[in-house]
């Protein structure tokens, strides 16, 4: 049996192009000798809709879509994923399901059991899982056809308190009873840069625990904040990938699942370069999908923004990113010219308008109500914010889609201004530790210095002061980012963190800004997602909490 696996970048809700890639994929297949053709989960109107789903047009659409997909697939068979409406009068109004197609009929719909509702993931809210199982048989195989989740019913994880075994049913055991002889897996998993070996792991553990050959097909593409990486694969039963597809873009490609064949796979990565493929593909299709062209942003002469405006000339093109610097007086003459070198290296639009009499007049205006107080963060942030206008100003001007440059660490311990430096349309590093930023910059420097060594390498600093220093107010970012990542991904308490020997004051204080900096968070831009556990639709704590666990 041939079968044609077909990796896409789906757009959701825009049913006339993902319907049209459909069919040509689909008549690529039959073109090339494939019996059976798989697409990803809910390819049909994109992954995840989220209320999209309580419309009733939106499911119409999608239902005339299949329509037209089921009439292209004469003397061909199709496993697509689409929602379903669930025809009884209990439960939730839809299944997330699997469509098996042959020959212009749908011949069995195989809905969802298990249901994410954890993390970016909420299906629940939406869906009625499955309670009944069955295979499809075609060319005289019987196929145990799963959705995504229904492969990971037993789950690695790093937080002590969380159960490995999230599920009560375990789908493929009750498949297993019927004896099929292929498991193919259609699923939307989304990227983190940890993810892939424990995916990998995850379904080679399925193909030998039921010594069954097992086709995944996975998408790619971002849809805002979420990046899906592909990497769809068809493993044997001996549990060795035989073939792996393309990471970060589309891919197709035909097996013979009873032909023994040489192994083709993909070259392995290591974590940052994987990141930097991520953010360039958040970027690219946040902009593309929008409909948006350029992007603009503050170049300060430090690394969160030059690692940003490099990631954005690598999505867009130079043509596409317009900059601006923006000193003051607190601004080093150096921070100025590693700017315009930068710009200068990637061939982007830069100008510069001095920030210091915008400043001037906001304390001028300001000093009937300060007279007698001490300079504190309010003059800071006045910079911060007369810094946010003008990015914005140039924004709205030309058309340009603001990006923020604000990086993980910043945004866990509220180290940044509302409506000055977390301005933006989308946050490209609001996952990323300012450690790995370091490591994204000698990464792009790899072949030759596009990022000035000098950014690189001096103190970082938001220059809003007189020698001011992140350190001054934080404590030194190995340290820092280790005891975040803990609280954060690991949802390791002060007191766990404190006993793997961090000093107790440096723990206990991260903790508490974390905490208190909430309400910053929520105000955020989206935030491309790299890691387990990102700020946003992952984690969603109260703002008026009071708690330092």
């Amino acid at each position: 049996m041939k079968i044609a696996l077909v990796q896409l970048n789906y757009h959701i809700g825009n049913f006339n192009t993902n319907t049209e890639r459909i069919i040509s994929h689909i008549n690529k297949a039959k073109t090339e000798g494939a019996h059976l053709v798989v697409f990803s989960e809910l390819a049909v109107c994109g992954y995840y809709p989220h209320d999209l789903l309580e419309r009733k047009e939106f499911i119409d659409n999608t239902l005339k879509a299949v329509d037209e997909i089921v009439n292209a697939t004469s003397d061909i068979a199709v496993v697509i994923g689409a929602p379903t409406v669930n025809t009884s009068n209990r439960g939730k109004r839809l299944y997330n399901s699997a469509l098996f197609i042959n020959n212009q009929k749908i011949e069995k719909t195989i809905h969802k059991t298990l249901l994410p509702t954890y993390d970016i993931f909420d299906e629940y809210r939406h869906f009625e899982p499955n309670k009944s199982f069955d295979v499809v048989e075609f060319m005289g195989k019987k196929l145990a056809v799963t959705v995504c989740e229904d492969l990971w019913d037993k789950q690695p994880t790093n937080n002590s308190f969380a159960q490995s075994e999230l599920y009560i049913t375990s789908p493929l055991e009750e498949l297993n009873k019927l004896n099929p002889d292929l498991i193919i897996n259609i699923a939307a998993s989304p990227f983190s840069f940890d993810q892939e070996g424990t995916r990998k792991s995850t379904l080679v553990r399925n193909a030998v625990e039921y010594s069954l050959p097992l086709v995944y097909v996975n998408q790619v593409g971002a849809q805002t904040e979420v990046i899906f990486d592909g990497g769809s694969m068809f493993i044997n039963h001996a549990g060795e990938v035989m073939h792996e597809m393309a990471y970060f873009k589309e891919d197709f490609r035909i097996v013979d699942i009873d032909v023994s064949q040489e192994q083709e796979t993909q070259a392995s990565q290591s974590a940052i370069a994987k990141i930097n493929d991520a953010l360039v593909l958040g970027i690219k299709d946040y902009f593309n999908k929008m409909g948006f062209k350029t992007a603009t942003l503050g170049l300060s002469g430090g690394i969160d923004s030059a690692v940003v405006a490099v990631l954005a000339v690598q999505a867009l093109g130079s043509e596409n990113v317009h900059v601006l610097l923006m000193p003051s007086k607190y601004s080093s003459g150096h921070s100025i010219t590693d700017a315009v070198e930068l710009a200068e290296n990637l061939g982007i639009k830069y100008e510069t308008v001095d920030i210091q009499s915008i400043v001037d007049s906001f304390e001028h205006a300001l000093s009937p109500l300060f007279e007698g107080l001490e300079a504190d963060v309010t003059e800071e942030n006045i910079q911060a914010r007369a810094r946010g206008v003008l990015v914005m100003a140039l924004s709205n001007k030309f058309g340009n889609i603001l990006l923020n440059t604000s990086n993980k660490s910043e945004c866990a311990v509220g180290y940044g201004t509302l409506y000055g430096d977390m301005n933006g349309g989308l946050s490209v590093l609001g996952d990323v530790y300012k450690t790995d930023v370091f490591n994204l910059a000698r990464y792009m420097n790899r072949e030759k210095e596009v990022i000035p060594e000098n950014i690189i390498v001096k103190p970082p600093s938001a220059e809003l002061r007189p020698d001011q220093k992140d350190s001054d107010s934080l404590p030194d970012y190995d340290i820092l980012d280790d005891v975040l990542y803990r609280y954060i991904e690991q949802n390791q308490s002060t007191e766990e963190i404190i006993s793997a020997g961090f000093n107790a004051e440096t723990v206990r204080r991260a903790a508490h800004m974390v905490n208190i900096n909430e309400y910053k968070r929520f105000q955020t831009p989206p935030i491309l997602r790299i890691s387990s556990k990102a700020f946003g639709f992952g984690r969603k704590m109260p703002l008026v909490a009071k708690y330092n666990g």
